[in-house]
């Protein structure tokens, strides 16, 4: 399991997925959730193989508790499974579609960009450089996915098939 994992006890709180394998964005990621009052119930992974392997519950998550994130930050590039692979594959799977995703990753490139929406993104940010930038993002993303995003009772209990 990760270095990092903050497990949300109470069904109420809504979780976030947090899949970044850079310590430093990790960390400005997590500082920015909490500053906005959105760090209840974040787990974070550091790469694409343990991102799957909790939303399906295998593995070392075996024993996490049940439901699904109400948000995924995925990083695009990541060792193991890459971002364009987890999501292809969330996006994929009609138990986890409706999970919104956001790819949160410092490229640029429009091959990126148009692969992530073709697989079904629900948004495509790009990593700012400046700290206050990097909170003020976050924020945006956070609280909208997170807080205003309205999400299907059946998505916070539902789990996915094996």
């Amino acid at each position: 399991m990760s270095d990092r994992v903050r497990h949300a006890e109470a069904e109420s709180i809504r979780r976030i997925l947090l899949v970044e394998d850079s310590v430093r964005d990790a960390e400005l990621i997590l500082d920015a959730l909490a500053e906005n009052h959105l760090a209840n119930g974040i787990v974070h992974v550091r790469d694409g193989a343990d991102a799957l392997d909790y939303l399906y519950r295998r593995a070392s998550f075996e024993e996490r508790p049940e439901g699904l994130p109400a948000l995924i930050l995925l990083d695009l590039k990541l060792p193991k499974v890459d971002g364009l692979e987890v999501l292809r594959q969330i996006k994929g799977d009609q138990s986890l579609q409706a999970i919104p995703v956001v790819m949160m990753t410092s490229s640029r490139q429009e091959q990126d960009l148009v692969r992530s929406y073709a697989l079904g993104v629900n948004a495509y940010v790009v990593k700012p450089m400046m700290f206050q930038d990097f909170v003020d993002a976050v924020k945006q993303v956070g609280g909208f996915w997170a807080v205003v995003n309205e999400v299907p009772e059946g998505l916070r209990t539902n789990e996915p098939a094996r």
